[in-house]
This record gives C-alpha cells, structure tokens and sequence, in this order.
C-alpha cells in the first residue's frame, strides 16, 4: 500500500498519466463523446491536481488565499464550471509540469552548497597509548594526535608533526594545483591527502575549524538577501491582491456594462488568476543568488549574503593595504646601517626586542637571532614599534614616530623600515623587504579592465617602501605611515567620492577598514575571527585574481537576476492587458505562468556557469 501512495504521490507519474487522460478526453470530445470526455478530464484533473487542491485548502485554513496554489486551484475549477474542460486539466497539468520542473532546478543549484557539506569529514584517527581509534571529528580534542592517510580528508585544522605529503586543496581554496606539506605545516579541514601519511597535532576543535567556518558562512549568506530580492518579497505582498481584485472586478463589471457576457468575462478573470502568480519572480530571482553563492564557494569566494553581490557588481573604487595583501609578507632583513656600534650589536638587540611581538615584521627581525635574551618588559605601540627592557636597558625598535616618542632624533631620510635606538641614542637601522605578489600586476589590471576606475594603497608601511610597490604596479595613489585609525579616516575620504568602494586587507590589523568599506575584503582569512566579523566577502587563498573573479561573477549574477525581474514582469503586463480584452485565451495565459517561470530558471541556472573571461 505504502509503494501504491508513493507512486500516486510522484509527480513525473502523475504528469504521465494526466497527460494521457487530457490527450484521451480531447479525442473523446472530437468523436461526440462528451459525457466520457468529462469523465476523464475530471479523473486528469484529480490526479494532476489533488495535492495542489490539498495544499490550497491548507493555505484557506492558514488564512493564505492568495498563494499559486489557491490561484490555480480557483482557475481550474472555475474553467470546468464555464464548460471550459481541456483548459481547466491544462492549467492544473502544466502547472504541475512547471513546478516538478522548478523542484528538479532549485535541486540542481542547491548540489553546488550540498557539496560543499562532503568538505568536513565526520569521522577521524585518533592516536591514542591503545593504538588507532576511530572517533567523531566532534570528539577531536586541541592537542589530540590523528592519523591521515592518502585518499582522506583533513578533519580537523591541525598541525603535521610527522610525514610528508602531498594535498589538494581545490575544494576549500579553488586552487587546482596540489601543494606539498611537511612536518611544521599547518593543515585546514577539508583538505585532501593524495599521497604518504601524516601525523597531526590538532590546533583547532571541529566546530571552530575552518571547513565548519566555510559551511557556517554559506548557510549565513543565503539568510541574507539582496536588494532584487528584497524587491520581489515587497513586490509581491501588493502585486497578487491587486491583481485578484481586477480579476474580480471583470468578473462583475463586464456583464454589468454589457461589454461581454457573464461567462466570458468569468473565464477572463479565470485568467488574471493564473497569469497573476508570481512564482517566476519568487523562484528564479533567489535561485540566481544562491546559485551565485553556491558557485563562488567552490571556486574559493565567500559571499556574506546576496546583498554583497551589488555591492561588488558596481565596485568603482579598491583600495589595498600593502603587507601580506600586495606583497606575500614573507619578510626579510636585507641589510643592517650601524650607527657607532658594530653590526650585530645592533640585530642581539633589535631581535631580543622583538621578540615579543607578533607583527610579520618584528618576526623577521627575531630570526635573525632566534636565542636572543628574552626582554624583562614589553610594550608594543600599534602603528609605531616596540619599546624593550633588557638586562636594565631600554630598547626601541620601529619606525621615525616611535623615535620621537623616545625623545631620539630619527634620519631625515631613514634608508631601513626599522629605526633600532639603546638608551635614547640611535645605534642602527635595519633594510627590510618583501616581494610583491606574482599575480598582483595582471589582477590589477584586470580591476582596470573591468571599470575600476581608482586604485590606492593604504598602508602603515615606510613611503620609500610603499612606493617601491606602487611604481611596479604602476599605481598613483598611495598613503603611507599611517595608524589603523589613519587608515580608517583615509578610506572614509575615499568611500564619500565613489559608488561602492571595497579594501582588501589580512583581517587583522585592517579590520576597521574592513568593517567600514561599501566591500571589506579577507585575504585568505577564514581561520581568523576578525577576518570573518569584519569582512563582506572572503576570500580562501592569498590569490589577488580571485578579486577580479569575484566583481565577473557578481556581476552576471546580478545581471541574470534582474534579467528575470524585467522579463516576468513585461510578459505578464502584457498578458494581462491581452487576458482583459479578451484577445488571448487560457493557452497563453499558462505560459504566462508556467513558460515565463522555466525560462527564468533556466537563467538563473546560469549562475553555476562562470567562465574566465576577463573582461565580462
């Protein structure tokens, strides 16, 4: 019995079989076969249509009446009451027809956020004093030790202790080529092992790791809708009862001005009521951003919402930070100017000071001398450097400001990034240096290509160092030596003289210009908090292509879903002025419904398709 309701209840059979009873009752009907040919197009209607008639019904007892289904359910009703049999069955059987067809799309675009859920293993290998233990990712503790093997998934963000082997990481980065890992590396969840073993040390429980953090940030996005759809949900609350009431009022003022009888002007209104469901807006507008959120995910851009896709679609300004965005920030000291004092007196107390800071520039400094005599006091300025107590002496290292903060008078053209003085007295200077990305120049010009019509760095860093960058990109506009909360004010200026302006940052220190840009854009920031509270868009790698990427794909996902609006909209309008005249009939009043509904699915599909051409 359970299979015999599960065939009835399977809407592929039911389109079958009131297919062929309609096709039936229309031979029926042309043999002179009426009473028969009633029969079977009430037994094609009950098939086709029992459920939407049930789930009408539902809606009338939850004080819904003006839903699709209670507006279908009242047109193929009304058309058997007005002898208008075949178009009755055909707007229930093609109703039905486009909304299994809706059920297959919205399916089909929810696979591309479904795969995403197989990126955050539920099981992993814990090493325990027993042996090997399979346990729930859940249950893997910091500090726990696993085992993974060629062929599984990382479940945990961790640490490999031991082994070395090769990983793909195109399902949380979008990055094709394979990378190797070694003891020392750090690993994200969801990353695939393709050959050797590892053994980790988890540095980050499940529920916090970075694959839980994609999937979290996904399922967020697609809470948060967009302007278009926004429109659509407010476009909807007065479109339908307007257009009923009109349905209703031809009903009763045609046969009272004696422009038309009283069954035609009921089969006139008939068909205001099915060209009036909106379902092709309310399906194929939000498809279009989940269909967007979905397809950057997999290629490793992390929209917050559906609202951020304006945003970048119409981006006009980009405004970078410099360290570790423009440049990979893998520092290194390339020199050191003593100053009355040998060479390495200056790096035993730059390093020693330095050691208690982890800025990526203090980092290089401390290893050039990674057993320096760890510093009694430390105080770090944000913006300026670090001031150091050590074996009773008073150690400043950072830039010209910070100098002066100590009462030491910095070069009037200092030639290093770290000013380093002992006791109020300048001993030395250390060169500093770091290589611009490989992808930042043809990114840029990508950005270019594209419309953006200002580029600027703001950065903290030294001028002789940012303009450095700045003339091999071939960028004007630059700010230098300045405070977050400099930066901050700077990109304020920028946001009030452009459209939508966007900065690109580490998460970290930017995060105020992060929140407050039009687009505050992560790099490679989903292991960190401030990366994924402050930023609208997040991006899985350090690639500065994916910037140029994400504004194309914005943009046709925009474009496909206002596409839609203009679409449904001027086929309906004009269907429903030719529906009130009298000159179209119930046909085209489905595909009014139905065929402009598929059609819009079908473009808003379009959105799981992204080509690389970079100038759309």
């Amino acid at each position: 019995m359970k299979k015999i309701i599960k065939i009835l209840k399977n809407s592929i059979f039911r389109i079958c079989v009131g297919g062929v009873l309609f096709v039936a009752a229309i031979l029926a009907h042309g043999f002179g076969m009426r009473s028969f040919a009633l029969g079977l197009d009430v037994a094609a209607l009950l098939i086709s249509g029992t459920p939407v008639f049930i789930d009408a019904i539902r809606g009338i007892l939850r004080r819904d009446l003006l839903d699709e289904k209670f507006l279908m359910s009242v047109a193929s009703v009304g058309a058997f009451f007005i002898n208008e049999w075949s178009e009755g069955v055909a707007v229930m059987l093609f109703f039905l027809v486009g909304e299994t067809f809706e059920k297959m799309a919205v399916k089909r675009s929810r696979s591309s956020i479904r795969s995403l859920m197989s990126i955050r293993p539920d099981e992993a290998v814990l090493l325990t004093a027993e042996g090997e233990v399979t346990v729930d990712a859940d249950d893997v503790k910091v500090g726990d030790v696993i085992i993974i093997r060629s062929g599984e998934r990382v479940p945990v963000d961790c640490e490999v202790l031991f082994g070395a082997a090769d990983a793909d990481s195109s399902s949380m980065t979008g990055e094709a080529l394979p990378v190797s890992v070694k003891a020392g590396d750090s690993l994200d969840s969801g990353i695939v092992i393709i050959n050797g073993m590892l053994r980790c040390r988890c540095i980050r429980p499940a529920e916090s790791s970075a694959a839980s953090r994609i999937l979290e940030l996904v399922e967020c996005a697609n809470e948060t809708k967009s302007k278009e759809e926004n429109f659509i949900t407010k476009f909807s609350h007065f479109y339908t009862p307007i257009v009923v009431g009109c349905a209703i009022l031809l009903a009763i003022l045609l046969p009272i001005f004696k422009i038309t009888t009283v069954d035609d002007a009921v089969r006139r209104a008939l068909m205001f009521l099915v060209i009036s469901c909106p379902c092709a807006l309310v399906i194929s507008v939000p498809m279009a951003f989940f269909g967007g959120i979905g397809g950057a995910a997999s290629r490793g851009i992390l929209f917050k919402g559906g609202n951020v896709f304006s945003k970048v679609a119409r981006l006009d300004t980009v405004a970078f930070d410099k360290t570790g965005t423009l440049t990979n920030g893998n520092f290194k000291v390339r020199g050191v100017i003593p100053y009355g004092v040998d060479k390495n007196t200056v790096i035993e107390y730059a390093a020693a000071a330095e050691q208690g800071s982890n800025h990526p520039i203090a980092k290089a400094v401390a290893a050039m001398r990674p057993r320096a005599k760890a510093p009694e006091f430390v105080k770090e300025l944000t913006g300026e450097g670090i001031i150091a107590s050590i074996d009773g002496h008073t150690v400043a290292a950072g830039n010209s400001a910070l100098m002066r903060r100590v009462n030491v008078d910095p070069p009037k053209n200092p030639r290093g990034t770290v000013l380093v003085a002992l006791d109020g007295v300048l001993i030395g200077e250390l060169i500093i240096s770091d290589k611009i990305k490989p992808e930042a120049k043809e990114a840029l010009e990508s950005l270019t290509a594209l419309g953006v019509k200002r580029l600027a760095i703001i950065s903290g860093d030294r001028k002789d160092n940012v303009k450095a960058v700045a003339n091999n990109l071939s960028l004007s506009e630059i700010y230098y030596e300045l405070t977050p909360e400099q930066k901050y004010e700077k990109l304020r200026e920028l946001i009030s003289a452009s459209r939508s302006t966007a900065f690109v940052g580490d998460g970290i220190n930017d995060a105020p210009s992060l929140a407050s840009a039009d687009v505050g854009i992560a790099m490679g920031g989903i292991g960190q908090d401030s990366a994924i509270e402050a930023a609208d868009l997040v991006l899985m790698t350090d690639n500065l292509a994916k910037i140029p990427e994400a504004v194309r794909l914005a943009r046709k996902t925009v474009g496909i879903a206002k596409f839609n609006i203009f679409f449904a909209l001027g086929v309906k309008l004009s269907i429903l002025v030719l529906g009130a005249l009298g000159i179209t009939g119930m046909w085209l009043a489905v595909f009014a419904d139905v065929g402009v509904a598929v059609l819009a699915i079908l473009n808003s599909m379009r959105t799981l398709i992204f080509r690389k051409n970079p100038y759309r």
